[in-house]
């Protein structure tokens, strides 16, 4: 399986991690963001375990582990808390949004390492895709909740940790396999969570929860935690962290349909615009490179 299948994995991952958005959205007013976090990482660790144990799979390398601790409190710790956090104060689509910054990002922070080389096509289509998320999310803004620039700008933050993993661990889940390496980071970003969210009383309230909202910690855990970041972890082992980054553009559709469905949030004009932008972005920014550009980005 080739960069094709990565590219696949990571549209798959966002669409995923689109509806997520949405369930987080359900839930973020009656339960702490550390409290969400820690379900769901602390779930979908519970369900790959088994997997990593399973077929001779190889672990994170002894000289890579404190690497792969420090991405985990990085990604599945600070992440959920600002990805959380911003729900509580924005729309689901405009949050999926703000998180499209992640491309910029992505493309910016790989360049800074010298992994992926930055490219003026790279920089057009990101920059095309940054216009939509910008229309999308400025236009109607009188409409939006009274904090909503807080949510947008917490999400922001999450997407740069998100940028920093991607990046970051690409050649940590290429000495070892995406299962195990997510499994090791998940791990470590959930307990630091579960800490946390006991020290803060976080978990109080589940207590009061209905079905639903127990049904939704469930989708987080297994298809928001375990299946997303999974898949994450696999489109980075096959392509760049700029390509897969990308994907991201998948993210508002499924995040403004879940919240429609969930919560009564409107699909409104400003939004259909803004992800036409960002997906006529992506198509530029995916484009195959010039051959030693692409054998460039592959070998890093």
């Amino acid at each position: 399986m080739g960069e094709g299948a990565g590219v696949l994995a990571a549209m798959l991952s966002s669409g995923i991690g689109g509806a997520s958005i949405g369930v987080t959205r359900f839930i973020a007013q009656d339960l702490d963001p550390l409290a969400i976090g820690a379900f769901r990482f602390g779930l979908g660790f519970m369900l790959l375990f088994p997997f990593a144990l399973s077929g001779g799979r190889n672990w994170p390398q002894r000289g890579d582990w404190s690497r792969v601790a420090a991405l985990g409190l990085l990604f599945f710790g600070a992440f959920p808390i600002l990805f959380n956090a911003s729900l509580a104060f924005t729309t689901a689509a405009r949050g999926a949004i703000a998180l499209s910054t992640l491309p910029l990002l992505t493309m910016v922070v790989a360049a800074v390492f010298k992994v992926e080389p930055l490219t003026k096509r790279k920089a057009l289509g990101v920059c095309t895709a940054m216009t939509g998320a910008a229309l999308a999310l400025l236009a109607g803004f009188s409409e939006a909740p009274a904090k909503a620039w807080r949510g947008d700008l917490l999400m922001v933050l999450a997407a740069l940790c998100m940028a920093i993993y991607s990046v970051a661990s690409k050649p940590l889940i290429r000495r070892s396999d995406p299962i195990t390496f997510t499994v090791v980071a998940m791990g470590v970003g959930a307990f630091a969570l579960t800490l946390a969210s006991s020290g803060r009383g976080s978990f109080e309230p589940i207590r009061a929860l209905d079905s639903g909202q127990w049904a939704a910690l469930g989708f987080l855990g297994a298809f928001g935690g375990a299946l997303t970041f999974f898949l994450w972890a696999f489109a980075l082992q096959r392509t760049t962290p700029t390509r897969v980054a990308i994907s991201i553009a998948v993210n508002p559709l499924a995040a403004a349909l879940v919240g429609a469905l969930l919560v009564g949030e409107v699909i409104r004009w400003n939004l259909s615009v803004g992800i036409v932008a960002v997906v006529a972005g992506i198509w530029i920014a995916a484009r195959p490179d010039s051959a030693p550009d692409c054998k460039a980005a592959a070998d890093s």
